[in-house]
């Protein structure tokens, strides 16, 4: 809430929707973007503002989250221009998210009660599942879907793993091919260079698990192999696993 005789905060977030609409009608170069063509600067700019928040610059800090800022309104204002029915605005982008946040956020916008913040997050995965489901009546729903498959290969694999742990997908899924009862032969490939990473790491600190990655790293491009491809197909043929283990759960 904004104090007596100040503007209410985000109306400089107006001032900026107008300021992206006058662009896009008279600057040549911003008239002529696309969702394709501003897709490099959305990940450049996320890219700087994690940069930023790591080095502790809090002035860099603030730039960098106005460039992701512009990206976002840039691509509302983009959409708003289709005629297809497709078209959404800026509007529409906060209300996804409002409407998002107070769905998932019952204990504060409803009447569920919670013990901490372990179960709010055990909260908001069971209303988030309950969504994929909704959003695929008829189909199959997978703890997977709506993982971005094109985002880096490191934080393709985590974010894979992490959510297959949240759904109770058997650990050993992860481990090398022989460990994988149960799991048709065809989904059980994993590249040999990844497999018992884990174990080679042991208790080791995070320092030593960073340089049995950076070692894995020289190992691939040694024998001529892209450690990002190569942990790609890993991470690929582990969700392919989970996949497979999901459907066989479902008929049982």
């Amino acid at each position: 809430m904004s104090r007596p005789g100040e503007p209410e905060p985000g109306y400089r977030l107006l001032e900026l929707v107008q300021v992206m609409d006058t662009l896009r009608r008279k600057c040549p170069w911003d008239a002529r973007q696309t969702h394709d063509s501003l897709t490099p600067y959305l990940l450049e700019e996320t890219y700087e503002a994690v940069d930023a928040l790591t080095t502790g610059d809090q002035a860099a800090l603030r730039e960098e989250l106005g460039d992701v800022l512009l990206q976002v309104m840039f691509h509302a204002r983009v959409a708003e221009e289709r005629t297809d029915g497709t078209g959404y605005t800026i509007d529409d982008v906060a209300g996804g998210i409002i409407d998002k946040l107070t769905r998932r956020h019952p204990h504060v916008f409803g009447d569920v009660t919670v013990s901490g913040s372990d179960e709010v997050k055990r909260n908001w995965d069971q209303i988030k599942a309950a969504e994929r489901a909704a959003a695929n009546a008829g189909g199959s729903v997978s703890a997977l879907d709506g993982v971005p498959l094109h985002q880096p290969a490191l934080s393709l694999a985590a974010q894979l793993l992490r959510r297959a742990e949240r759904a109770g997908v058997p650990a050993d899924l992860a481990g090398p091919p022989a460990e994988l009862a149960g799991v048709p032969a065809e989904l059980a490939g994993m590249p040999a260079e990844l497999a018992g990473a884990e174990d080679a790491v042991g208790d080791a600190g995070r320092s030593d698990l960073g340089q049995e990655l950076f070692g894995l790293v020289q190992r691939a491009r040694a024998v001529g192999l892209d450690p990002e491809l190569e942990l790609r197909s890993a991470a690929l043929a582990y969700a392919d696993r989970v996949r497979a283990w999901e459907a066989t759960q479902h008929r049982s």
